[in-house]
């Protein structure tokens, strides 16, 4: 805690004058104009980008302030710009969990990584990044868009929303998002299994897909990826709520968990969401990867013969990778994000 304590002063002491005054105190919170404390906290698990379960998060929620001043817009911005310099920093940990999710091939993953260099060179390592990119931005404002609709539309209590509704606005507003942009899944999937000189490219994938399997190899896996966002958006809320009120019934002197309590409770419940919905992503890439008479048994049949052939665990390949590439993502995904919030508020 003091090492935290000692990093957060230094994000705050700009001077280092190993004081923090007022001016500082409002500069380093600009993007929270709000006093209250939740407003606060909410800002902090926005800007750490916490998301390890690849964009199946409960869109983030603003102020009316926010709203009002058009600050929530350069929060989206700062967040898709962050966004995507993470993932193509962590682009080959995320072509190596592709691969061992589809060929479920019991490698290390120094292994992986030597083998794609060898077959394609380095910069194969980022094939089919270029989409994962592509696909933030309008992944990012259809979900938000569809979240503040859905939730205007259930919402008992204008000035706060529950929590069984915001899993059920969340979700439904993640099932819009990933309903429009699901080809581009499929297109990353197809690009990042694909040998060298396979595809020319995003396009070139897209096409080869429609005509030799007909438009609807596009939305292959689509069930099982629907599916997915219930555990993870259900159980990430449920533990995350969990955590706070067991914390809160073990310290009853604590009037507010503490913003490092906070983010601890929605590190610990995003991880349980991602363990339960994982086996259903992994269906779901096989799917997207597989050929035509092996996709058309559908889901059920594909789960069923990967236990068969590699156990239960079998439903977890890749899932190393996965975990390694979400420290570097957040740390760097924070530092951009407060970067492009810094020029957004500079320019803007």
């Amino acid at each position: 805690m003091k090492v935290y304590a000692a990093i957060l002063k230094n994000r705050i002491d700009k001077d280092g004058n190993m004081s923090v005054d007022w001016q500082e105190w409002m500069t380093f919170f600009e993007f929270s104009p709000d006093s209250d404390f939740q407003s606060i906290v909410r800002h902090w698990r926005q800007s750490l980008m916490i998301d390890i379960g690849e964009q199946l998060t409960v869109p983030p929620e603003f102020t009316a302030k926010e709203k009002k001043s058009g600050e929530w817009i350069k929060h989206l911005i700062a967040g898709a710009v962050a966004g995507a310099v993470s993932r193509t920093c962590t682009a080959p940990l995320d072509r190596v969990k592709i691969m061992l999710q589809v060929h479920g091939k019991n490698m290390s993953i120094a292994k992986s990584l030597k083998l794609m260099v060898k077959e394609g060179g380095i910069k194969s390592l980022w094939r089919g990044n270029g989409t994962n990119v592509i696909k933030i931005a309008p992944e990012t404002a259809i979900k938000f868009a569809a979240y503040e609709k859905l939730k205007s539309l259930i919402q008992s209590d204008p000035n706060q929303i529950g929590t069984l509704e915001r899993f059920t606005a969340g979700s439904l507003a993640g099932a819009t998002a990933q309903t429009s942009i699901y080809p581009m899944e499929v297109v990353k999937t197809r690009l990042a299994v694909a040998r060298t000189g396979q595809y020319k490219g995003m396009l070139d994938c897209l096409l080869q897909t429609v005509k030799h399997e007909g438009p609807q190899a596009l939305y292959r896996g689509y069930l099982p990826n629907i599916l997915g966002i219930i555990p993870y958006a259900g159980i990430d809320l449920s533990v995350y709520e969990t955590l706070k009120q067991f914390y809160n019934k073990s310290n009853p002197g604590v009037s507010d968990p503490g913003v490092l309590v906070l983010l601890a409770c929605g590190t610990i419940s995003s991880t349980c969401g991602q363990l339960a919905s994982y086996p259903l992503a992994l269906v779901r890439t096989r799917l997207q990867a597989a050929p035509p008479e092996v996709a058309k048994d559908g889901m059920v049949k594909m789960a069923q013969n990967i236990v068969k052939k590699n156990g239960f665990k079998g439903l977890y390949s890749g899932i190393a990778p996965n975990f390694m590439k979400v420290l570097p993502a957040v740390s760097i995904s924070y530092v951009i994000y407060e970067r492009a919030k810094k020029v957004l508020t500079d320019k803007l």
